[in-house]
């Protein structure tokens, strides 16, 4: 272990240890964090769940995952060092005197206890109340609760209102692990400690701003829930804000939560709202239909299993978004998010403003705009485009577009990229709300999204279809084209 660090160990409790959720995410993540030496020698991991077991079906159960799951052998040194951390105990969540069985493993004065609700939101309040009513919390303790937190305001608010009796917002980590991505996080760097981009970053310098979270994958057997919840609420509320706040807010004052909050909850405040008047000029909602992926044959939304034929749940999501604020005072942001897309793909773009006037002509009719483009996902990464000159001597100046490419794993060979879960799991061991986010900002988030939620319920206009393995329907072509430009292909 890292004997450097001086952050307390943890008793870090799972409650719905044996659901999908940790066994795809969490544990696969505290391996990677076990293989490299940060996780305090002293941390247990505790699984919760409502199955009759023990820890060694518990250790058995987690080994099966990371057979499954961690696309990488297993160091069976690292495995002996991890599976010596967990114990299991069977509690039915939504009965309060079953929690008693916490006080014969927590040990509130030499670890802290960290409380992760991999379970679904209806849940939490059964949590909250069962943890205290059996006395384990004290001052240190805290929570991590994944999304969806609620469907609309009225719900985030009950959420987190049940939440709050028993934990402070100081104690509360709401996690969206876009956050933990390496590139989200380089925005920090790239936009406050670069006087190239510090000082260019606002509507006298770019055109427009484009983000794309585009899913190669369809349902996978959560068609029930999707389709109470559609890809506005599940992507675009979250993910896609959350990378637009990091984009669009303005420099903090230091590095600390509140400060980066703060910023982030401006940038909510200021978006332009999306109403009955405006949204069918502003929004675009497609369905995809059957289609090929990689040369494969999938299925429509309304043919996968258990599909209602007769729903109306959007599976695509195309806005052009506005903030009202100096910085970006007619500067467009284009966002988009859909399921079955041509290929899974994360990226933000930035589009700079043309030049007013062309001197190379021979090259370009109309000089090509300098784009910096940040990759998410698969490869994360940052570009610059520009135009260089053609190496020649017997020619006139003639222009070609070219990269200055900055590959994360290119470049920081020798350095280990870690997924999101990772970074914030671990974060959240060591006490840091950096990266999660706060009340006021689902919130803020969720009062924006409502209002487009209910624009589309006046319309009552179906999703436009569009065949599974292309970019959406061409309705969200014309979104951008009606301003003379392009989603980046």
């Amino acid at each position: 272990m890292n004997e450097e660090t001086t952050f307390k160990p943890c008793d870090l409790v799972i409650f719905g240890a044996l659901g999908d959720l940790s066994r795809r995410k969490l544990l696969i993540s505290l391996y990677r964090l076990e293989k490299a030496n940060l996780i305090e020698p002293e941390t247990r991991v505790i699984g919760i769940d409502r199955f009759e077991g023990d820890a060694a079906g518990f250790i058995e159960t987690v080994h099966k995952s990371l057979q499954e799951f961690l696309n990488e052998p297993v160091d069976e040194l690292v495995w002996l060092q991890y599976s010596a951390r967990f114990s299991y105990l069977k509690i039915d969540l939504t009965r309060l005197d079953e929690y008693q069985v916490l006080n014969t493993v927590i040990d509130g004065k030499s670890r802290v206890m960290v409380n992760y609700f991999a379970v679904a939101p209806f849940l939490f309040t059964n949590i909250c109340q069962g943890l205290a009513q059996c006395g384990v919390l004290n001052e240190e303790s805290r929570m991590v609760m994944e999304k969806p937190i609620g469907h609309d305001l009225k719900s985030s608010i009950a959420i987190n209102d049940a939440v709050a009796e028993v934990f402070s917002e100081k104690q509360s980590y709401r996690i969206d692990h876009y956050l933990g991505k390496e590139t989200v996080l380089n925005l920090l760097a790239l936009r406050f400690a670069n006087s190239i981009f510090t000082t260019n970053w606002n509507h006298n310098t770019i055109d427009h701003i484009q983000i794309t979270v585009a899913e190669e994958v369809g349902i996978e057997g959560r068609w029930e829930y999707f389709d109470k919840t559609g890809q506005l609420r599940d992507m675009l509320q979250n993910h896609l804000l959350q990378i637009l706040t990091f984009v669009a807010m303005e420099p903090p004052v230091n590095l600390q939560a509140q400060s980066i909050h703060n910023e982030k909850i401006k940038v909510l405040a200021a978006l332009r709202p999306i109403t009955k008047e405006n949204v069918e000029l502003k929004t675009v909602r497609g369905l995809y239909t059957a289609g090929e992926i990689k040369g494969k044959q999938v299925p429509g939304y309304l043919e996968e299993e258990g599909a209602n034929t007769e729903s109306t749940t959007e599976s695509f999501v195309a806005l052009k978004v506005a903030i009202d604020n100096w910085r970006w005072a007619g500067v467009p942001f284009y966002l988009r998010t859909g399921k079955r897309m041509t290929y899974k793909r994360t990226e933000i773009v930035v589009n700079f403003k043309q030049l007013p006037h062309n001197i190379f002509k021979e090259s370009f009719t109309d000089l090509p705009s300098n784009k910096l483009i940040i990759h998410l996902q698969p490869n994360e990464g940052v570009e610059i485009q520009i135009l260089n000159k053609i190496p020649g001597i017997d020619e006139n100046i003639k222009l070609q577009k070219t990269k200055l490419d900055l590959s994360f794993f290119d470049t920081f060979k020798n350095s280990k990229i870690f997924g999101g879960y990772e970074k914030l799991v671990l974060e959240a061991m060591r006490g840091n709300p950096t990266l999660f986010l706060s009340r006021e900002e689902i919130e803020q988030a969720w009062t924006w999204v409502d209002s487009i939620q209910d624009a589309w319920a006046h319309i009552d206009a179906a999703p436009k279809p569009y065949p599974a393995g292309t970019w959406g329907p061409d309705d969200a072509d014309d979104l951008i084209a009606r301003d003379q430009r392009a989603w980046e292909e």
